[in-house]
């Protein structure tokens, strides 16, 4: 009986060990985009989103949401204004979004799967995007610092 409840302590206790090692990364938090990177084809397009134009991803437990504006307050040709959200799902490094709410509607009711790091207060997002109704497939690589 001793030995089959040290077999039992010792399991429960290597389960909770790997249940720990996987909750490595939380995304949990107020993040403010740096910088984008889109790769189509033989297409890259790099955006440093410190200049003209500012967007915040929130994430909770379950939900993220993002807001994106221009800077000059719509009044010129740089105005621009995005917005989106819903559930997602991390599984050790892999962040997938489900977009069910989006200002770009047809973006609405997709998956988007992408490998997350962070490191100290920077967040890292890489994954493929691909709608093929719009004809949308690319690589997208975007940075992230955490909102204090």
């Amino acid at each position: 009986m001793k030995i089959l409840c040290f077999f039992l302590l010792f399991f429960l206790i290597s389960c909770e060990s790997k249940n720990n090692s996987q909750q490595k990364i939380s995304v949990v938090g107020t993040w403010k985009l740096i910088s984008g990177m889109i790769i189509k084809k033989n297409d890259t397009t790099i955006v440093d989103y410190t200049k003209n134009q500012t967007m915040i991803k929130i994430i909770n437990e379950t939900h993220f949401a993002f807001l994106k504006h221009d800077l000059n307050k719509g009044k010129d040709s740089t105005a621009v204004f995005g917005s989106g959200g819903g559930s997602y799902s991390l599984v050790n490094d892999q962040y997938t979004e489900h977009l069910e709410y989006c200002s770009y509607r047809e973006w609405e009711d997709h998956h988007f799967s992408f490998t997350v790091s962070i490191k100290n207060d920077t967040l890292i997002q890489s994954g493929i995007e691909k709608i093929e109704s719009l004809d949308v497939a690319q690589i997208n690589i975007e940075k992230y610092i955490r909102i204090k």
